[in-house]
C-alpha cells in the first residue's frame, strides 16, 4: 500500500529524470563547440579548429538519419544527429566567414604596401631602337 502511495512522486519523478537524459543526450554534444564558436568569433581566428572534424561529424550523423529511416531507433538519437548537423553547419560557416575575412585583410596590407611611394616598383629602362635608353 505504501507503493501505491509514493506512485504520485515516483511517475512524474521518472518522468522528468528520462526528459532530462533525453535532452543530456540531445545537446551533449553541442556542449563543447559552445565555447569554440564564441572564442573563434571573439578573436576572429579558426586556425586552431580543424574542419576536417566537421566534415566527419555531417557525414556520421547524415548516414544515422539515413540508418533510421530503414531501422527507427531512439528519437532522442535521432534529434541528437539533427542538432549536431546544424551545429557543425555553423561552425564551418563561421570558420569560412573568419577565413575568408582574414585572407582578404593580408590581401589589403599587401596591396597597400605596394601603393606606397617608399615601396615603388622599379621598371628596368627600355632601350629604344636607335640605341639610346629612356624610362617608361
Amino acid at each position: 500500500m505504501e507503493a501505491e502511495g509514493l506512485d504520485w512522486l515516483l511517475v512524474p519523478l521518472h518522468q522528468l529524470v528520462s526528459w532530462g537524459a533525453a535532452g543530456a543526450m540531445v545537446f551533449g554534444g553541442v556542449v563543447p563547440y559552445i565555447p569554440q564558436y564564441r572564442d573563434i568569433r571573439r578573436t576572429q581566428n579558426a586556425e586552431g579548429f580543424s574542419t576536417y572534424v566537421c566534415l566527419v561529424l555531417l557525414v556520421a550523423n547524415i548516414l544515422r538519419i539515413l540508418f533510421w529511416f530503414g531501422r527507427h531507433f531512439e528519437s532522442p538519437l535521432l534529434w541528437q544527429s539533427i542538432v549536431m548537423i546544424l551545429t557543425m553547419l555553423l561552425m564551418l560557416k563561421l570558420c569560412t566567414e573568419v577565413r575568408v575575412a582574414n585572407e582578404l585583410n593580408v590581401k589589403r596590407r599587401f596591396f597597400a604596401a605596394a601603393d606606397t611611394k617608399d615601396e615603388e616598383i622599379k621598371v628596368p629602362p627600355r632601350r629604344s631602337y636607335l640605341g639610346t635608353y629612356h624610362s617608361a
